[in-house]
């Protein structure tokens, strides 16, 4: 079920046993006329998927969701959006679990962490059709279990703590994400989403790797910029990135590129 407050702000809530994925049945609805605000969960999935196309495992016991937005902003703010998002999971996690920052920390584009391993994650993704651009947002909590022999560690939330339920996270999340998103819509309103999701950021003046599609580079994670690209301080000067995995340290502490 939705948080109150969700409910409150408009949104609605479809739930399936099984899908594809929740982000197909997001743009299934869409197709069919869906003015938006519409969470779709699914108890498990069959083709879930990650960022790059990466296939993403959907056993039963975890949250898939995905949110359609119908003409919430211009399509060059729509990245903003997923700091939104990970501002909501971070938020979500607080209120379910009991743990605050630094042990929960947002991973630069998409990550939620818990002690360092990944127990969430989002994917943002764009469409315009028919003169309207509509955004889906699939996000997934691992709350009983998670991925085995990721190239980045991996955790769940019942490993922290026991009581939390698919039902309670949903609420969470969808009240977090009501009242992070009106927040962004004020004018200027990504200035605090930035200066929130900084203070809650994994590595922050850190040694990272990056890894864009033209190849990794290593440097000091200075922050975000006021558009959302990670400032990496490197030995021949100042850089920003769109795009690209992050990991922690030189790239002698993480895995080979695929």
């Amino acid at each position: 079920m939705l948080g109150e407050a969700a409910r409150a702000a408009g949104y609605r809530l479809i739930v399936r046993d099984e899908v594809g994925s929740t982000m197909e049945e997001a743009r299934r609805a869409l197709h069919q006329g869906e003015p938006g605000k519409l969470w779709i969960v699914a108890r498990s999935q069959k083709a879930g998927r990650g960022r790059h196309g990466r296939q993403w495992t959907s056993p039963p016991g975890n949250l898939y969701a995905s949110l359609l937005l119908v003409n919430p902003c211009e399509p060059a703010l729509a990245p903003q959006l997923g700091f939104v998002a990970g501002l909501a999971l971070h938020d979500a996690a607080v209120r379910v679990t009991g743990l605050a920052a630094p042990r929960l920390a947002l991973k630069w584009p998409n990550d939620l962490l818990i002690d360092g391993a990944k127990c969430s994650g989002l994917l943002l993704e764009g469409e315009s059709r028919a003169g309207q651009f509509a955004v889906v947002a699939g996000l997934g909590i691992n709350i009983a279990s998670c991925a085995q022999g990721t190239p980045y560690p991996a955790s769940f939330l019942k490993a922290h703590a026991p009581q939390v339920t698919i039902e309670a996270a949903l609420g969470a999340l969808s009240d977090a994400w009501a009242a992070r998103f009106a927040t962004w819509q004020v004018s200027g309103g990504f200035a605090a989403i930035r200066q929130a999701w900084l203070e809650r950021a994994a590595f922050l003046g850190q040694t990272i790797t990056i890894r864009p599609p033209e190849g990794a580079v290593s440097g000091i994670f200075a922050g975000i910029d006021a558009s959302g690209r990670l400032l990496l301080e490197t030995p021949a000067g100042n850089r920003s990135f769109d795009a690209g995995d992050l990991f922690f340290g030189p790239p002698s502490n993480h895995p080979p590129e695929a």
